[in-house]
């Protein structure tokens, strides 16, 4: 059995090569064009929201110089949305709240679109990429023509569904520092490994009895694999340029696993 030390490197060299990375471009183009469209949407409608507000402020200084008091009032007016935008930026507190806002919330929304927009993309360019290992590397393993499109829609429904009600059942944890840290983010990690382990599954042609056996030897295995790959996710970006090597490095070890089982059977 090929070491998971071996695997990794081995799947790497894999997405380093012509076609692989041909395939990787793919991803990181249309996850760009997704946020330069979403930014522009969500910045629209914000400033349509805001186009007929209006900020009324009024302040009074008193300076007292050598018993001589001056008093000045300044009356200041912000209509629109550029206007209040104006306003909050000027404002100290309110200028740290958008800070936060835009780089701490925002990063963390990117980063959680980046990954969810990927899977969906790979989710189709999974065949080709499984195609080209198994040609490559395992030409006795015999892949799916066609997944059941019945399932390809009603699985990912599943997992989703079951994700939100997670979101729920864990909001008493997430009131607890460190604690809220592991439950934001395990709903995200199910959906994530779910959805690239049903990829993968459901394009390689095996027997319900070698699927039950791999899911029972192996299990824990790919939630290692999944959990190495989910962090790495979480690095700005990175699943923008990564999400086709997450495939590679899943599809090789279901592979080798089976190719395995079947020397022993």
């Amino acid at each position: 059995m090929i070491s998971e030390f071996s695997l990794f490197t081995k799947s790497l060299q894999d997405y380093f090569t012509k076609p692989m990375l041909k395939l990787a471009f793919l991803p990181f183009v249309f996850t760009v064009i997704i946020f330069y469209a979403l930014f522009f949407i969500i910045a629209d409608v914000s400033l349509d929201a805001l186009k007929d507000s209006t900020i009324h402020m009024e302040q009074t200084h008193t300076v007292t110089n050598n018993g001589v008091t001056d008093t000045t009032t300044i009356n200041e007016t912000y209509e629109g949305g550029n206007g209040i935008i104006e306003f909050l930026l000027k404002n100290s507190i309110t200028s740290w709240l958008i800070g936060f806002f835009v780089y701490t919330v925002g990063t963390i929304a990117v980063m959680m679109l980046s990954v969810f927009i990927s899977l969906v993309v790979i989710g189709f360019l999974t065949p080709n990429i499984l195609n080209i290992l198994q040609k490559r590397h395992y030409t006795q393993i015999q892949l799916n023509d066609s997944a059941s499109l019945f399932m390809s829609i009603l699985t990912p429904i599943k997992y989703t569904f079951i994700m939100l009600i997670l979101f729920i059942v864990l909001i008493p944890l997430y009131f607890i520092p460190i604690v809220n840290i592991v439950a934001f983010n395990l709903p995200f990690y199910y959906m994530f490994h779910k959805l690239l382990n049903f990829d993968i599954t459901s394009n390689i042609k095996m027997t319900q009895d070698e699927h039950f056996r791999l899911k029972y030897q192996h299990s824990n295995q790919v939630r290692l694999r999944t959990l190495l790959l989910y962090f790495i996710s979480m690095i700005p970006f990175m699943a923008l340029i990564a999400s086709v090597f997450y495939i590679i490095y899943l599809g090789r070890g279901q592979m080798e696993a089976l190719k395995e089982l079947r020397k022993e059977i």
